[in-house]
Protein backbone atom coordinates (compact mmCIF):
# COMPACT_ATOMS: atom_id res chain seq x y z
CA UNK A 1 0.00 0.00 0.00
CA UNK A 2 2.69 2.64 0.98
CA UNK A 3 4.72 1.78 -2.24
CA UNK A 4 1.32 2.21 -4.30
CA UNK A 5 0.86 5.81 -2.60
CA UNK A 6 4.49 6.81 -3.37
CA UNK A 7 4.32 5.92 -7.18
CA UNK A 8 1.05 8.13 -7.47
CA UNK A 9 2.10 10.57 -5.37
CA UNK A 10 5.31 10.29 -8.08
CA UNK A 11 3.61 10.59 -10.81
CA UNK A 12 1.60 13.78 -9.73
CA UNK A 13 4.31 15.37 -8.36
CA UNK A 14 6.38 14.86 -12.47
CA UNK A 15 2.83 16.48 -13.38
CA UNK A 16 2.63 19.35 -11.07
CA UNK A 17 6.20 20.03 -12.24
CA UNK A 18 5.16 20.07 -15.94
CA UNK A 19 2.57 22.58 -14.84
CA UNK A 20 3.94 25.10 -13.32
CA UNK A 21 7.36 23.97 -12.70
CA UNK A 22 8.91 26.06 -9.56
CA UNK A 23 7.23 29.30 -9.57
CA UNK A 24 9.25 32.23 -7.73
CA UNK A 25 6.28 33.54 -5.27
CA UNK A 26 5.80 30.05 -4.15
CA UNK A 27 7.53 29.03 -0.89
CA UNK A 28 10.05 26.54 -1.49
CA UNK A 29 11.63 24.09 0.55
CA UNK A 30 15.07 24.74 -0.56
CA UNK A 31 15.09 28.30 -0.21
CA UNK A 32 14.28 27.48 3.68
CA UNK A 33 17.18 24.70 3.46
CA UNK A 34 19.69 27.49 1.74
CA UNK A 35 18.49 30.11 4.99
CA UNK A 36 18.99 27.49 7.32
CA UNK A 37 22.83 26.50 6.20
CA UNK A 38 23.51 30.11 5.85
CA UNK A 39 22.92 30.61 9.81
CA UNK A 40 24.83 27.57 10.31
CA UNK A 41 27.64 28.28 8.36
CA UNK A 42 27.96 31.76 9.87
CA UNK A 43 27.44 30.38 13.42
CA UNK A 44 29.87 27.13 13.45
CA UNK A 45 32.09 27.70 10.65
CA UNK A 46 34.70 29.42 12.71
CA UNK A 47 37.65 28.02 14.79
CA UNK A 48 38.58 24.48 15.50
CA UNK A 49 36.84 21.24 14.93
CA UNK A 50 35.38 22.24 11.90
CA UNK A 51 35.10 18.90 10.24
CA UNK A 52 32.40 17.96 13.75
CA UNK A 53 30.87 21.24 13.75
CA UNK A 54 30.05 20.35 9.79
CA UNK A 55 28.43 16.83 10.79
CA UNK A 56 26.43 18.80 13.56
CA UNK A 57 24.92 21.07 10.75
CA UNK A 58 23.87 18.19 9.03
CA UNK A 59 22.70 16.70 11.54
CA UNK A 60 20.20 19.21 12.47
CA UNK A 61 19.04 20.31 9.14
CA UNK A 62 18.38 16.39 8.36
CA UNK A 63 16.82 16.40 11.59
CA UNK A 64 14.73 18.92 11.32
CA UNK A 65 13.77 17.92 7.29
CA UNK A 66 12.80 14.48 7.85
CA UNK A 67 10.60 14.97 11.37
CA UNK A 68 8.95 18.02 10.05
CA UNK A 69 8.21 16.42 6.46
CA UNK A 70 6.88 13.14 8.03
CA UNK A 71 4.27 15.17 10.54
CA UNK A 72 2.71 17.41 7.82
CA UNK A 73 2.24 14.02 5.80
CA UNK A 74 1.25 11.86 8.35
CA UNK A 75 -1.36 14.65 9.63
CA UNK A 76 -2.69 15.00 5.90
CA UNK A 77 -2.80 11.09 5.52
CA UNK A 78 -5.04 11.38 8.55
CA UNK A 79 -7.38 13.63 7.72
CA UNK A 80 -8.01 12.18 4.32
CA UNK A 81 -6.29 9.66 1.96
CA UNK A 82 -6.55 11.81 -1.02
CA UNK A 83 -5.11 14.97 1.01
CA UNK A 84 -2.57 13.02 1.95
CA UNK A 85 -1.56 12.19 -2.03
CA UNK A 86 -1.89 15.53 -2.90
CA UNK A 87 0.39 17.41 -0.27
CA UNK A 88 2.84 14.30 -0.23
CA UNK A 89 2.67 15.02 -4.62
CA UNK A 90 3.53 18.67 -4.21
CA UNK A 91 5.82 18.05 -1.73
CA UNK A 92 7.91 15.93 -3.70
CA UNK A 93 7.09 18.14 -6.56
CA UNK A 94 9.67 20.67 -4.89
CA UNK A 95 12.65 18.51 -4.92
CA UNK A 96 12.27 17.94 -8.65
CA UNK A 97 13.08 20.33 -11.74
CA UNK A 98 12.23 18.70 -14.62
CA UNK A 99 10.72 21.86 -16.55
CA UNK A 100 12.99 23.97 -15.21
CA UNK A 101 16.14 22.43 -16.15
CA UNK A 102 14.51 22.25 -19.85
CA UNK A 103 13.23 25.58 -19.58
CA UNK A 104 16.97 26.89 -18.49
CA UNK A 105 18.72 25.19 -21.69
CA UNK A 106 16.42 26.67 -23.83
CA UNK A 107 16.73 29.86 -22.35
CA UNK A 108 20.26 29.72 -23.41
CA UNK A 109 19.29 27.42 -26.96
CA UNK A 110 16.80 30.39 -28.02
CA UNK A 111 19.57 33.73 -27.87
CA UNK A 112 22.39 31.17 -29.74
CA UNK A 113 19.59 30.50 -32.78
CA UNK A 114 19.41 33.78 -33.24
CA UNK A 115 23.22 34.77 -32.76
CA UNK A 116 22.74 36.76 -29.74
CA UNK A 117 26.03 35.58 -27.67
CA UNK A 118 25.52 38.54 -25.46
CA UNK A 119 21.95 37.27 -24.34
CA UNK A 120 22.89 33.54 -24.15
CA UNK A 121 25.83 34.27 -21.88
CA UNK A 122 23.66 36.48 -19.55
CA UNK A 123 21.10 33.43 -19.44
CA UNK A 124 24.28 30.90 -19.09
CA UNK A 125 25.55 32.76 -16.09
CA UNK A 126 22.21 32.43 -14.40
CA UNK A 127 22.87 28.43 -14.17
CA UNK A 128 26.73 28.22 -13.69
CA UNK A 129 29.12 29.60 -11.53
CA UNK A 130 32.20 29.69 -14.12
CA UNK A 131 32.63 33.32 -16.11
CA UNK A 132 30.44 33.63 -19.20
CA UNK A 133 31.53 36.84 -20.48
CA UNK A 134 33.61 36.18 -23.40
CA UNK A 135 33.00 32.65 -24.22
CA UNK A 136 32.79 31.86 -27.53
CA UNK A 137 29.51 29.74 -29.22
CA UNK A 138 31.02 26.53 -28.61
CA UNK A 139 31.80 27.15 -25.00
CA UNK A 140 28.47 28.33 -24.10
CA UNK A 141 27.08 25.52 -25.99
CA UNK A 142 29.21 23.08 -23.75
CA UNK A 143 28.38 24.87 -20.82
CA UNK A 144 24.59 24.66 -21.35
CA UNK A 145 24.95 21.07 -22.22
CA UNK A 146 27.05 19.85 -19.12
CA UNK A 147 24.83 21.51 -16.61
CA UNK A 148 21.67 19.55 -17.94
CA UNK A 149 23.48 15.86 -18.49
CA UNK A 150 24.67 16.38 -14.59
CA UNK A 151 21.33 18.15 -13.61
CA UNK A 152 19.21 14.91 -14.97
CA UNK A 153 20.37 12.95 -11.83
CA UNK A 154 20.58 15.55 -9.38
CA UNK A 155 17.30 17.61 -10.27
CA UNK A 156 15.10 15.12 -11.40
CA UNK A 157 15.69 11.08 -10.99
CA UNK A 158 17.71 11.02 -7.83
CA UNK A 159 14.78 12.57 -5.75
CA UNK A 160 12.26 10.79 -7.54
CA UNK A 161 14.51 7.02 -6.43
CA UNK A 162 14.41 8.62 -3.09
CA UNK A 163 10.71 9.63 -3.51
CA UNK A 164 9.80 6.05 -4.16
CA UNK A 165 11.89 4.23 -1.28
CA UNK A 166 10.93 6.44 1.45
CA UNK A 167 7.91 9.19 0.18
CA UNK A 168 8.65 13.41 0.57
CA UNK A 169 10.45 12.85 3.76
CA UNK A 170 13.18 10.82 2.13
CA UNK A 171 12.50 12.93 -1.25
CA UNK A 172 13.19 16.08 0.98
CA UNK A 173 16.03 14.76 3.39
CA UNK A 174 18.02 14.08 -0.35
CA UNK A 175 17.40 17.59 -1.43
CA UNK A 176 18.27 18.83 1.88
CA UNK A 177 21.85 17.17 1.69
CA UNK A 178 22.38 18.18 -1.95
CA UNK A 179 21.33 21.84 -1.47
CA UNK A 180 24.41 21.18 1.89
CA UNK A 181 26.49 20.51 -0.68
CA UNK A 182 26.23 23.01 -3.35
CA UNK A 183 26.63 25.55 -0.68
CA UNK A 184 29.07 24.25 1.59
CA UNK A 185 30.80 21.44 -0.46
CA UNK A 186 33.53 23.12 -1.74
CA UNK A 187 37.32 22.19 -1.33
CA UNK A 188 38.43 25.68 -0.18
CA UNK A 189 40.23 26.86 2.78
CA UNK A 190 36.29 28.34 4.32
CA UNK A 191 35.09 24.45 3.54
CA UNK A 192 37.00 22.17 2.70
CA UNK A 193 36.44 21.17 6.75
CA UNK A 194 33.51 22.18 7.26
CA UNK A 195 31.60 20.70 4.27
CA UNK A 196 33.48 17.43 4.08
CA UNK A 197 29.89 15.42 5.34
CA UNK A 198 27.57 17.37 3.27
CA UNK A 199 30.22 16.20 0.01
CA UNK A 200 30.80 12.84 0.85
CA UNK A 201 26.70 12.39 2.11
CA UNK A 202 25.82 13.64 -0.96
CA UNK A 203 28.14 11.27 -3.03
CA UNK A 204 26.76 8.61 -1.22
CA UNK A 205 23.20 9.31 -1.83
CA UNK A 206 24.26 10.05 -5.88
CA UNK A 207 26.21 7.11 -6.37
CA UNK A 208 23.33 4.79 -7.24
CA UNK A 209 20.70 7.25 -9.49
CA UNK A 210 23.52 8.78 -11.07
CA UNK A 211 24.62 5.49 -12.36
CA UNK A 212 21.08 4.29 -13.03
CA UNK A 213 20.43 7.85 -15.52
CA UNK A 214 23.13 7.57 -17.49
CA UNK A 215 22.19 4.13 -18.45
CA UNK A 216 18.95 5.56 -19.12
CA UNK A 217 20.63 8.57 -21.13
CA UNK A 218 22.84 6.70 -23.11
CA UNK A 219 20.57 3.20 -23.90
CA UNK A 220 20.27 4.09 -27.50
CA UNK A 221 24.25 4.20 -27.96
CA UNK A 222 25.30 1.55 -26.01
CA UNK A 223 27.06 -1.14 -27.78
CA UNK A 224 28.30 0.97 -30.58
CA UNK A 225 32.10 1.10 -31.66
CA UNK A 226 32.92 4.24 -30.03
CA UNK A 227 30.23 3.41 -26.76
CA UNK A 228 30.97 0.84 -24.75
CA UNK A 229 29.75 0.42 -21.18
CA UNK A 230 33.67 0.31 -20.27
CA UNK A 231 33.84 3.51 -21.96
CA UNK A 232 31.43 5.18 -19.96
CA UNK A 233 32.87 4.41 -17.00
CA UNK A 234 36.17 5.41 -18.36
CA UNK A 235 35.01 8.63 -19.42
CA UNK A 236 33.10 9.24 -16.14
CA UNK A 237 36.08 9.06 -14.26
CA UNK A 238 37.43 12.37 -15.80
CA UNK A 239 35.13 14.31 -13.97
CA UNK A 240 36.27 15.58 -10.74
CA UNK A 241 32.74 14.31 -8.82
CA UNK A 242 32.20 10.47 -8.77
CA UNK A 243 28.60 10.77 -10.02
CA UNK A 244 28.13 13.94 -12.09
CA UNK A 245 30.47 12.75 -14.47
CA UNK A 246 28.13 9.88 -15.57
CA UNK A 247 26.04 11.67 -17.05
CA UNK A 248 28.26 13.95 -18.94
CA UNK A 249 29.60 11.00 -20.26
CA UNK A 250 26.43 9.45 -21.60
CA UNK A 251 25.74 12.93 -23.41
CA UNK A 252 28.92 13.22 -25.11
CA UNK A 253 28.52 9.57 -26.31
CA UNK A 254 25.18 9.53 -27.45
CA UNK A 255 26.05 12.68 -29.35
CA UNK A 256 29.79 12.40 -30.27
CA UNK A 257 30.99 15.72 -28.60
CA UNK A 258 33.61 16.46 -26.20
CA UNK A 259 32.86 17.97 -22.48
CA UNK A 260 35.08 19.01 -19.88
CA UNK A 261 38.45 21.44 -20.42
CA UNK A 262 39.14 25.16 -19.30
CA UNK A 263 36.63 26.79 -17.30
CA UNK A 264 36.81 30.10 -15.67
CA UNK A 265 36.21 31.33 -12.18
CA UNK A 266 35.75 34.48 -11.07
CA UNK A 267 39.23 34.81 -13.51
CA UNK A 268 41.34 31.88 -11.88
CA UNK A 269 41.98 29.22 -14.73
CA UNK A 270 40.26 25.76 -13.90
CA UNK A 271 40.93 22.96 -15.91
CA UNK A 272 39.44 19.09 -15.84
CA UNK A 273 39.93 16.09 -18.24
CA UNK A 274 38.21 15.97 -21.64
CA UNK A 275 35.01 13.48 -21.82
CA UNK A 276 33.93 11.91 -24.48
CA UNK A 277 35.51 12.07 -28.15
CA UNK A 278 34.82 14.95 -30.64
CA UNK A 279 33.32 13.59 -33.68
CA UNK A 280 31.37 16.60 -33.96
CA UNK A 281 31.70 20.55 -32.87
CA UNK A 282 29.65 21.77 -30.74
CA UNK A 283 26.42 23.34 -32.28
CA UNK A 284 23.20 25.27 -30.53
CA UNK A 285 21.47 21.88 -31.86
CA UNK A 286 23.26 20.23 -29.26
CA UNK A 287 21.27 21.77 -26.39
CA UNK A 288 17.96 20.72 -27.96
CA UNK A 289 19.44 17.26 -28.04
CA UNK A 290 20.85 17.27 -24.70
CA UNK A 291 17.32 18.47 -23.20
CA UNK A 292 15.87 15.56 -25.16
CA UNK A 293 18.33 12.95 -23.77
CA UNK A 294 16.99 14.20 -20.23
CA UNK A 295 13.62 14.04 -20.58
CA UNK A 296 13.69 10.19 -22.56
CA UNK A 297 16.11 9.22 -19.37
CA UNK A 298 13.23 10.53 -16.55
CA UNK A 299 10.49 9.17 -18.39
CA UNK A 300 12.28 5.75 -18.37
CA UNK A 301 13.44 5.91 -14.82
CA UNK A 302 9.53 6.44 -14.23
CA UNK A 303 8.22 3.43 -15.93
CA UNK A 304 11.27 1.99 -14.17
CA UNK A 305 9.79 2.93 -10.56
CA UNK A 306 6.73 1.69 -11.55
CA UNK A 307 7.28 -1.46 -13.11
CA UNK A 308 9.27 -2.48 -9.60
CA UNK A 309 6.99 -1.18 -7.37
CA UNK A 310 4.43 -3.19 -9.41
CA UNK A 311 6.43 -6.25 -9.05
CA UNK A 312 6.73 -5.66 -5.47
CA UNK A 313 2.88 -5.20 -4.40
CA UNK A 314 2.26 -8.31 -6.86
CA UNK A 315 4.96 -10.02 -4.58
CA UNK A 316 4.02 -8.93 -1.57
CA UNK A 317 0.51 -10.04 -2.22
CA UNK A 318 1.62 -13.46 -3.17
CA UNK A 319 3.27 -13.51 0.39
CA UNK A 320 -0.03 -13.28 2.74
Amino acid sequence: MIIALHLLSIILALIIDQLIGDPRWLPHPVRGFGKMISLMDQALNRGGWKKLKGLIMLFILLSITIVLTFIIVRYAYSIHLVLGIFIESVLISTTIAARGLKEAGLSVYAPLLRGDLEEARKKLSWIVGRDTEHLPHSEIVRGTVETVAENTSDGVTAPLFFAFIGGAPLALLYRAVNTCDSMVGYKNERYKEFGWASARLDDLLNYVPARLTALLMAAGGLGKKRFTLSWLKEQARNHPSPNSGWGEAAVAGILGIRLGGTNYYKGQVSYRPFIGRQTYSLKAIHIERTIAIMERAVMWFTIILIAAGGMYIVAAQSWR
